[in-house]
């Protein structure tokens, strides 16, 4: 007997239908191999095998000894993952009449199986959902620490189920459950604005703050140059803080990366707040960007809509450090495979931070540098030229003195205030771009608005062109300042960019500066 059910495969983080067909039929002699598994299974989907079987008879079913094909369709598409158990299962035992299966065909089913018949949670779920809402199925079934993130989807039925003896009562017509309900938008407004870290926690280093205000108002990336100790990391954790909230398109993409990451938290299916990604320094290349043999999302990509946090820059390889290059301009990354491309998003605001040289004390007000003449300017050799122009601020972090730090009279500002005024700054440029698809702050503009938007007057240009002059900038560190003082203008409420605000851009360019390495 043929039966079909559906399931799917996530491929990029978007998914594809996949249809689970079941031929059982056939007598198969004695210690012969009766389960034939076709449709470019990988070796996940193949050990299904085991387990299915195992599942099957401990539920109290019997698993057939006749001969059964099971084909993944379409056949050229390579299937990934233990997703398929669950609905491989049901299927079989639809075909061979243990259970009435006619409720198959109205949805999609996903699970990976233990011995005992329980369900354990898979990745990917959020996108199969938005597929089966898009391809109108009734609903999906899914283990049920899968369903709040299938859940986030409306106007499908979302079935938790855990365990193979629940999902057959189900399909049989024998147990009720209820569809899990999930109020996206109140759980998104709850949720929204709860950050652990405050700027109010940090004493001191009002010129830090005003820069990373500047890059949150603006979308700029930053690097923070300063000894250990600074408090360079500090600062960055708190950035998230004060950017805006994500709105819940942006959460819902967020989402479906994290879901097909398998990095979604089990007591939540929405991605609320923005990403803050932190690699350590010996990452590689392709777990930073995506990709491998089953490609995935990397560090980039999770980022998405929040900030990538590279900490001690010098110490990552130059060939991780050169992959950011293209995300960075254009804010996705392609993973490219002989059949098939897969773009993952990868909208991020680098932050990074570094050692001015080995010892850490380069311009240390009080201690002294110990490293040998030109070892400076090689320590800053291994980041490349080209990746330091697509960093727009360059901010130099001193350490705070000891009054600051046991003095309390000034309460520092909190991360609320400060986030109100980012938040008129980018309602500025919200209109600014309104009718530009695919730019929403200033860091995204592209070269030919740049004339248009930031526009100055004759003595900034004398000063940019003296900036240009002395400190050699290219014509990319050109364009970055013009972005930056036209994001500080927008702080300060102003339709014009003034020659203050192009003094104060052309100051975060401090890697720029000649003699600054010595």
């Amino acid at each position: 007997m043929l039966v079909k059910s559906f399931s799917a495969a996530v491929h990029g983080v978007d998914a594809r239908t996949i249809t689970v067909e079941v031929n059982a039929g056939g007598t198969v002699a004695a210690g012969k191999i009766n389960y034939f598994l076709v449709g470019l299974p990988d070796n996940a989907v193949k050990e299904g095998q085991h387990r299915i079987e195992a599942a099957i008879k401990n539920i109290g079913y019997e698993f057939p000894r006749l001969k059964l094909v099971i084909n993944l369709a379409p056949a050229d598409l390579r299937k990934e993952g233990s997703c398929f158990d669950l609905p491989i299962a049901l299927t079989i035992m639809s075909a061979t009449k243990q259970i009435n299966g006619d409720k198959l065909k109205d949805y999609i089913i996903l699970g990976e199986l233990s011995l005992d018949g329980s369900l354990r949670p898979v990745k990917g779920v959020l996108p199969v959902a938005i597929q089966a809402r898009k391809e109108k199925y009734k609903g999906i079934i899914v283990p049920k620490a899968n369903s709040l993130e299938a859940a986030i989807v409306s106007e499908i039925d979302v079935i938790g189920v855990e365990n193979l003896e629940e999902a057959v009562d189900f399909i049989q017509g024998d147990l009720e459950i209820s569809p899990v309900e999930f109020d996206t938008r109140e759980e998104f407004a709850f949720k929204q604005k709860k950050y652990d870290k405050d700027f109010s926690e940090v004493k001191g280093q009002g010129n830090i703050k005003r820069a990373l205000e500047i890059a949150a108002a603006g979308g700029h990336n930053v690097i923070l140059i300063g000894p250990p100790g600074a408090g360079k990391t500090m600062l960055a954790q708190r950035l998230p803080g004060i950017l805006p909230p994500l709105s819940l398109n942006e959460a819902l993409e967020t989402t479906k990366i994290h879901s097909v990451a398998g990095i979604l938290p089990g007591n939540s299916g929405l991605v609320s707040i923005r990403p803050f990604r932190s690699p350590h320094h010996t990452i590689s290349d392709v777990a930073l960007v995506g990709g491998g043999s089953n490609p995935s999302p990397g560090e980039i990509s999770l980022a998405h809509n929040g900030v990538l946090f590279l900490d001690e820059l010098p110490e990552f390889k130059r060939t991780v450090l050169e992959v950011l290059r293209q995300p960075m301009e254009e804010r996705k990354v392609t993973i490219s495979r002989a059949k098939h491309s897969i773009d993952y998003p990868s909208s991020f605001m680098l932050i990074a931070s570094m050692n001015p040289c080995p010892c850490g004390f380069y311009n240390h007000p009080d201690k002294e540098c110990v490293c040998g003449p030109g070892i400076v300017k090689k320590y800053l050799s291994r980041i490349s030229g080209p990746l330091l122009d697509r960093i727009d601020l360059h901010v130099e972090v001193t350490p705070v003195s000891s009054d600051e730090l046991l003095v309390n009279e000034h309460e520092s500002e909190k991360s609320e205030c400060i986030r109100q005024r980012v938040l008129i700054a980018r309602e500025k440029q919200k209109e600014r771009f309104l009718e530009v698809e695919g730019v929403h702050s200033n860091a995204m503009m592209q070269s030919n608005m740049i004339q248009e938007i930031c526009q100055i007057n004759s003595a900034g240009i004398t000063l940019l062109k003296t900036a240009m002059n002395k400190l050699q900038l290219s014509a990319r560190a050109y364009d970055r300042i013009l972005k930056v003082s036209r994001t500080i203008a927008d702080l300060a409420n102003s339709d014009d960019i003034k020659i203050e605000h192009l003094a104060e851009a052309i100051h975060f360019r401090s890697l720029d500066r000649e003699g600054w390495a010595g």
